[in-house]
């Protein structure tokens, strides 16, 4: 626990205390400990000097904003219409395959989250997905195996 008050105080001193602080607080302590747990949030409130519902609330708006232990690698695909129509499906299909979770799920090793989410932004280049930040669009099956043998080989 004191190593969340050391992190929320800091990222309070650098964000300030206003309610427009929340989330880049909140996204600062994802960032740090890949996700907001109870204790961070009620910390959070207590340095904002708002209710712990209303960070909870927030943090639960954004899907960004993970409030369970997620994976090392957070994969988000896109669900959009577009990217369905481009062969979403066969993707999320390939991924559930070769990592043997469906979404929502983390592999036994926590090593790896999927997940959906709305539009991130690339269906010009559907099917797409995100590995943390990173941006993979024009999926074929081969090209998801691909990437996700280099994850497990090199990541």
């Amino acid at each position: 626990m004191a190593d969340i008050q050391v992190l929320v105080k800091e990222l309070v001193n650098k964000y300030g205390t206003k309610r427009e602080a929340l989330i880049p607080i909140l996204q600062g302590v994802v960032a740090s400990e890949r996700y907001l747990s109870s204790e961070a949030m009620i910390e959070i409130a207590k340095e904002l000097d708002i209710s712990a519902a209303e960070v909870y609330g927030t943090a639960t708006f954004y899907s960004f904003l993970e409030t369970v232990p997620r994976g090392k690698y957070v994969i988000r695909i896109c669900r959009t219409i577009v990217c369905e129509m481009n062969g979403k499906k066969d993707v999320l299909k390939i991924l559930e395959e070769i990592l043997k979770i469906k979404v929502g799920e983390t592999t036994m090793d926590k090593k790896f989250s999927l997940l959906e989410t709305n539009c991130i932004g690339w269906c010009h280049q559907g099917p797409a997905m995100l590995i943390n930040d990173e941006v993979y669009s024009q999926l074929t099956s081969d090209k998801v195996r691909e990437i996700i043998q280099d994850y497990i080989r090199n990541k």
